[in-house]
């Protein structure tokens, strides 16, 4: 899948770079509207959305967080493209950022038996990924991290049982007070901004599928509409999506072949699906709520560049569909 060079275990370390901005979090929990208690194991518990509101400001500091400190998100203002409020996120070491760490992809699951009572299901996310190593990715990238303290994300709307605790500190070889656990239900303003702060990591894990050369892209920028939230699970989830697929733009920065960044280019938008054209919601309700019906094209920014550092040549594809946002999200007083 990729001819990236084993990166080094221990540096950089996207928990320890991330532990500065979790003892942030914490420490104005009180500012950022967020909620912080200590399971009677130790386990830190961070609520960026369940019995709070969370705020946007911690939905920008839980996405760096989920970059394990690589990268940057921020908010642009000015009515862009018909919207008023935009997410700008970059990384030096976007493949790092966002596919070692800030990907959900380590798939966490208990039955009614193992938690007493309600199943449970999450896809964690961020930098105690990288610690578990669960995930094939991590052999395709060439990297693992080693730290004693450790951060994960969940976009649920309750607490992790017992049983999924346990299986966190197993697998990542942490004592308990080592673990911080955010939560971030996308119903939140929290929750949704961290979302929409995946649209450079969205871009990257779509360039892995498409089987372009990790080692040969060297960084990457993003953009996407920041939505208000949805009290709808549903139409929540629909709305972040939309976000990347219809409004997200990405700038990736790649060295090798000119060849395969035209490619890349041309392949990696999201209008290369049959699906796109329809809201998410609609899409995920006619797929049965099933995501594996539908296509993987679809998940990708609108619009992409590709500047390849070695020809000096940049290449663009794709293109923002604001209008089917605006007549799903903007009512007119």
């Amino acid at each position: 899948m990729t001819d990236m060079p084993p990166l080094q275990a221990s540096k950089p370390s996207v928990n320890a770079l991330a532990r500065p901005l979790v003892e942030r979090l914490r420490a104005q929990a009180d500012l950022l509207d967020v909620q912080v208690r200590r399971e009677p194991s130790g386990v830190c518990i961070v609520d960026a959305g369940i019995a709070v509101r969370g705020s946007v400001a911690a939905g920008l500091l839980i996405g760096e967080i989920c970059m394990g400190g690589l990268g940057q998100a921020h908010l642009s203002t000015g009515g862009l493209e018909g919207w008023p409020t935009w997410i700008e996120v970059r990384s030096a070491q976007p493949v790092l950022a966002c596919m070692g760490s800030q990907y959900a992809g380590w798939s966490l699951a208990a039955s009614k038996e193992e938690t007493g009572g309600k199943k449970f299901f999450a896809l964690g996310s961020g930098p105690a990924r990288a610690l578990a190593g669960k995930e094939t990715l991590f052999d395709e990238i060439g990297y693992r991290d080693s730290a004693d303290t450790g951060v994960l994300v969940m976009e649920v709307d309750r607490a992790p049982p017992q049983v999924i605790i346990d299986k966190l500190l197993r697998d990542c070889g942490l004592e308990a007070d080592a673990l911080t656990l955010i939560l971030t239900p996308t119903t939140s303003l929290a929750g949704t901004t961290q979302v929409v702060s995946r649209v450079l990591e969205t871009a990257l894990h779509k360039a892995h599928q498409l089987c372009f050369p990790a080692g040969d892209i060297v960084g990457g920028s993003g953009a996407a509409p920041l939505p208000a939230p949805s009290p709808d699970g549903v139409e929540a989830m629909g709305r972040t999506n939309d976000a990347i697929l219809y409004g997200g733009r990405v700038h990736l920065t790649v060295r090798g072949d000119d060849e395969a960044a035209r490619s890349l280019a041309q392949r990696l938008p999201s209008r290369n699906s049959a699906d796109h054209g329809r809201s998410f919601a609609d899409i995920f309700k006619a797929a049965d709520y099933d995501f594996y019906k539908i296509d993987g094209a679809l998940f990708a920014p609108a619009e992409v560049w590709v500047s390849n550092l070695d020809s000096g040549n940049t290449w663009h594809a794709g293109g923002l569909d604001m209008q089917l946002l605006l007549d799903l999200w903007r009512k007119e007083a």
